[in-house]
């Protein structure tokens, strides 16, 4: 292999490495209305994990923060940060610290090893940042789970009851008063239908009498009687007033209305 062959090969082996040194964006002033890189940091500050993003990127992630209304983002790796103040200044490191390609766009840094590429979404042009004392550093996390699509666990609030062996006064019903009550209404109810039966029954008797008594006189009436006296005894019917009674009888019958007593002469023609 020749001189320059083995330079061309060390320069083509050398440029990721310069490339990956180079992905950190240099600190850019903000714009209101575009995302600009505000620097490399160690820790996180107050912002707080919002998505894993698959395919992150500066744009992906200041898109997302700048949605939620957030002022500040940050990204490491596939995770997105979101917030409304940039981490202490005295957690700003050397940006080719930020040497992590980001998933969606390998020409950009996503912070690195233990480090945020941190941005300003553009969303206002001052922003504060947190005091030394309040900065906090976050745990990076690798893994491609977006939030959303994790479990949330929810914990039930569990509620205590002391029992107590003496009852308490004034809060239970009278045992007694209830009992009294339900024997009256029981009473009340058997009396009612007692005198609603022995009701019934009367005026069942009554109607029968008088359906009875009905019947009775028309019977009698039909038989050319007379009807039935109030007392209840039958009248007897002479049949010599009746000339019904005359028309049945026989030529040769003797008629009670008849006096047989005296001697009647007839006159016939010899």
């Amino acid at each position: 292999m020749s001189f320059r062959q083995f330079a061309v090969a060390a320069i083509l082996a050398l440029a990721p490495l310069a490339n990956a040194k180079n992905l950190q964006s240099p600190p850019q002033d903000p714009i209101p209305g575009t995302d600009t890189v505000h620097g490399c940091y160690k820790s996180t500050g107050n912002l707080k994990l919002a998505q894993s993003i698959k395919f992150n990127s500066q744009g992906a992630c200041t898109g997302l923060c700048r949605d939620k209304k957030a002022l500040v983002a940050a990204t490491y790796a596939e995770d997105c940060y979101c917030g409304d103040q940039y981490p202490s200044k005295a957690d700003i490191v050397d940006d080719e610290k930020c040497n992590e390609p980001c998933p969606g766009f390998d020409t950009q840094a996503c912070g690195g090893l233990d480090t945020w590429t941190v941005y300003n979404t553009g969303l206002r042009v001052a922003v504060g940042e947190v005091s030394s004392s309040s900065s906090s550093t976050a745990t990076p996390s690798k893994t491609s789970t977006s939030v959303a699509d994790a479990p949330a666990s929810t914990s039930e609030p569990v509620e205590t009851v002391t029992a107590s062996n003496e009852p308490e006064k004034g809060s239970g019903p009278n045992v007694a008063g209830i009992a009294a009550g339900v024997v009256v209404g029981v009473v009340a109810i058997t009396a009612f239908g007692g005198a609603v039966f022995f009701w019934l029954r009367r005026k069942r008797n009554a109607e029968i009498e008088e359906e009875h008594r009905r019947n009775a006189a028309v019977n009698a009436f039909i038989s050319g009687g007379k009807p039935p006296s109030s007392s209840g005894g039958l009248s007897m019917s002479d049949s010599r007033l009746d000339p019904v009674m005359n028309r049945r009888m026989s030529d040769g019958s003797i008629a009670d209305n008849q006096d047989y007593s005296r001697r009647i002469l007839r006159v016939t023609n010899a």
